[in-house]
C-alpha cells in the first residue's frame, strides 16, 4: 500500500468518473509495501479507496472481486469493490489494474487487547470455512516454491548465523510437511497483518487486501495472523494472553486437529521467516528501481529476523 504509481487529482477524477462519482480531494496512503492506495472524497462527502495493483496483472486481480463479494454474503467483515457503468469491478489506471471500494472506518489496532485478538479468530476460521468450496484455483504466490526460491537468493548476503537460522527454518518445516501430510488446505488471505484491518474498539469492521489469496495450509494464515496480533510489541515475542484469545476465538469456529496443533510452532517461525525473506526481497527491489520518497514504506527486515529468532526460541 506504498504509492509507487503518483496521480493527479484530474487522474483520480477521470478514474471514479467510471463510477458516475465526482471526486473534489485525494489523499495518498503509506501503509504496506505493495499495492498503491488513495483515499478519495466525493463532492457529497462519501471517502472511497482507489487501489492500483503493482504486483498482479489484470487477469490475475480479477478473482478479488467475486472473491470478495462471496465472502461479504458469507458474514466475513470486507470491503467488496464498486461496480463501474461497464459492469465490470476491475478497471485499468495507467496500464494497471485498479479498483475502487468503499473507505471503511476504523483504525489498525497498535496495541491489541485480548478482545481484539478473539473476533480476529473467529473471523479467520470463518474466512477459511466460507471458502472452502470456493472454487478459485490459485496457489499462493509467496508459498514454499516462493520462499525457497527467495532463500537461495538471499543467503549470499547473510552472515553465517541467519544461513544457520535460514536453514533450521526451512528443514524443520520441510520435514514437518512430509511427517504431516494431511494437514488442513484451503484459501488463506496469506498477509493478515493488523494494517489489513479496522477495527473501532472492539468491533472488526473490516479485512483487506486479498491481493495474496490462495491455496495453502489453513495453519499458515493462522501462524501469519497470530505472529502479528499477538506479539509483545515492539518486542516481537508472544504474549500468551493473546495468543489463547486468539485460538480460543478460532476453535470457537473451526476446531484445530491434533496435528495442527502439535506443529503450529513449527509454522509460527516458518511465517516469521517468509516474511523475512518478502522484506529483504523488496528492499533489494527498492534500491535497484529506486523506489524512494516519503510514500514508499519500506518495513524493516530485522525486525522479522527477530521474529525468527524469537520464535525458535519459543
Amino acid at each position: 500500500m506504498s504509492v509507487y504509481t503518483e496521480l493527479t487529482l484530474s487522474e483520480i477524477q477521470a478514474f471514479v468518473a467510471q463510477y458516475q462519482l465526482q471526486a473534489v480531494a485525494y489523499q495518498a496512503i503509506q501503509a504496506g509495501i505493495e499495492n498503491s492506495n488513495y483515499f478519495e472524497t466525493m463532492t457529497d462527502g462519501q471517502q472511497y479507496v482507489l487501489t492500483i495493483f503493482e504486483e498482479l496483472t489484470h487477469q490475475e486481480a480479477s478473482f478479488l472481486a467475486p472473491l470478495l463479494q462471496h465472502l461479504q454474503q458469507s458474514g466475513v467483515a470486507v470491503a467488496a469493490p464498486l461496480v463501474a457503468s461497464n459492469g465490470q469491478s476491475l478497471l485499468m489506471l495507467n496500464e494497471k489494474a485498479a479498483q475502487l471500494a468503499p473507505r471503511i472506518q476504523g483504525q489498525h489496532p497498535l496495541q491489541v487487547t485480548t478482545a481484539q485478538a478473539q473476533i480476529m479468530g473467529e473471523q479467520l476460521a470463518k474466512l477459511h470455512l466460507a471458502l472452502k468450496k470456493y472454487p478459485l484455483k490459485r496457489s499462493n504466490a509467496h508459498g514454499e516454491a516462493w520462499w525457497q526460491k527467495e532463500a537461495a537468493k538471499a543467503r549470499n548476503g547473510m552472515s553465517q548465523v541467519e544461513q544457520l537460522i535460514l536453514d533450521t527454518v526451512l528443514n524443520d518445516f520441510e520435514e514437518t510437511t512430509e511427517d504431516f501430510d494431511d494437514l488442513p488446505k484451503g484459501l488463506i488471505h496469506g498477509d493478515l497483518f493488523r494494517d489489513n484491518t479496522l477495527f473501532e474498539g472492539d468491533k472488526l469492521n473490516a479485512i483487506l487486501d486479498f491481493s495474496e489469496a490462495g491455496k495453502d495450509y489453513w495453519l499458515l494464515d493462522v501462524a501469519i495472523t497470530i505472529n502479528d496480533f499477538c506479539s509483545e510489541w515492539p518486542n516481537v515475542t508472544l504474549n500468551e494472553d493473546l495468543y489463547q484469545a486468539f485460538l480460543t476465538g478460532y476453535q470457537k469456529v473451526r476446531k484445530l486437529t491434533e496435528d495442527e496443533q502439535e506443529v503450529l510452532p513449527t509454522f509460527l517461525a516458518m511465517a516469521a521467516l517468509r516474511f523475512w525473506l518478502s522484506r529483504l526481497s523488496v528492499a533489494k527491489r527498492n534500491a535497484a528501481e529506486g523506489r524512494t520518497g516519503e510514500h514508499v514504506l519500506q518495513k524493516d527486515p530485522q525486525e522479522m529476523l527477530a521474529m525468527v529468532k524469537a520464535r525458535l526460541a519459543e
